[in-house]
């Protein structure tokens, strides 16, 4: 990392992308997607808990500084980082960004699930994920995406997540 501060005006945008394969658990506690426990008869595959739009974040602000991504400083060989909780992914990107000179301008964030419906949730993930950059909600927006029935997501078999994000020099 450098801590060279950036001219005024300065914007960078990241773009982050995750999926995870989904299992039946019966009596399971659910999906976490954004922060946020989703009712669902699934959860997420994965090393840690599969927060799959926590991740993509966390992958789309690392990549508008350049800066390694998520599996590089998080690797999945690592038993620290096993059932680990993705805000404190997101947490160490926001920490990156700050230290440097870069603010959150906006985020913008499509999970693809087939079901169920990610709506009823909406606002409490925007909120969490606020409350994670440490932005107003108005500089988060989430989309939720069904899969049409095509491929594993469509399926039912897997989710995703793509987020787009703009950062601004402080």
């Amino acid at each position: 990392m450098t801590s060279q501060t950036p001219p005024p005006g300065t914007c960078r945008i990241g773009h982050g992308y995750d999926l995870h394969r989904l299992e039946f658990e019966q009596g399971g506690a659910g999906l976490m997607v954004g922060g946020v426990l989703l009712a669902a008869p699934v959860r997420a595959m994965a090393h840690s808990d599969g927060d799959v739009l926590l991740h993509a974040l966390t992958d789309a602000l690392l990549g508008a500084l350049g800066e390694p991504d998520i599996g590089q400083l998080f690797p999945d060989t690592d038993p620290a980082n096993k059932g680990r909780e993705s805000w404190d992914f997101v947490r160490a990107a926001v920490e990156r960004v700050r230290a440097r000179g870069y603010a959150v301008g906006n985020v913008d964030g499509t999970v693809v699930l087939q079901s169920p419906k990610l709506s009823p949730l909406k606002d409490a993930i925007r909120e969490c994920v606020a409350g994670l950059l440490d932005v107003r909600v108005d500089q988060v927006n989430i989309k939720g995406k069904t899969g049409e029935g095509v491929g594993p997501v469509g399926e039912g078999k897997a989710i995703e997540a793509h987020v787009v994000v703009l950062l601004r020099a402080v």
